[in-house]
């Protein structure tokens, strides 16, 4: 069982995301965010306030822009940055992602609170030389910055188009509970670094 520092009894965890932590295209309480928290209470045997701050469409830019505020507002203990996928999508400059995600990472731990680092693979019609380059700067971000990294959130379904919606980019509700159990898995071994 995970003891958690004094000061973070009942820890927070803010995910600021996009649209696969948002739940584009699901009900209510059917992302995988929204089912994170029993999950996680049972295998770290502890209470844990979970705060879903992720917005469809959302760029590294736009979290940067709305963490001072989320930081200030909720004081969270943690923060789950999942951010990155719209960047890619749109075709952004990688240092534009680099310089915001480390500035988020920055910004967190000037707060005294705990960054951690989800990544994001690009669908492969983008090109090999943009998708490599994509995420060898997500893989630069972790190394430089030290943050805990989760190299690729949506591993354990990527290579099943079944649970993917029809546009092929967001997981369907299908999908969510895999996702789930793969974020709880790395945030269990994280949490305890206050």
């Amino acid at each position: 069982m995970i003891a958690f520092p004094a000061a973070a009894a009942t820890p927070t965890l803010l995910v600021l995301g996009d649209s696969l932590s948002a739940g584009y295209g699901l009900d209510t309480g059917q992302s995988w965010v929204d089912q994170l928290k029993p999950q996680l209470e049972q295998e770290i045997g502890s209470t844990v306030e979970i705060l879903n701050a992720s917005i469809s469409g959302d760029t590294s830019a736009g979290g940067l822009s709305r963490l001072p505020g989320l930081m200030k507002r909720h004081q969270p203990d943690y923060v789950l940055i999942a951010l990155g996928a719209n960047d890619g999508l749109r075709g952004l400059p990688l240092d534009g992602l680099r310089d915001n995600i480390e500035a988020m990472i920055k910004l967190i731990r000037d707060h005294e609170a705990v960054p951690l680092y989800a990544g994001i693979e690009l669908p492969r019609n983008y090109g090999g030389p943009y998708t490599r380059a994509f995420r060898a700067t997500q893989d630069q971000v972790a190394a430089d910055t030290g943050v805990a990294y989760l190299d690729f959130l949506l591993e354990p379904i990527a290579l099943d188009r079944s649970q993917f919606q029809d546009d092929g980019l967001h997981p369907t509700r299908e999908a969510q509970p895999a996702i789930r159990d793969h974020v709880a898995s790395f945030l269990v071994d994280h949490l305890t670094e206050k």
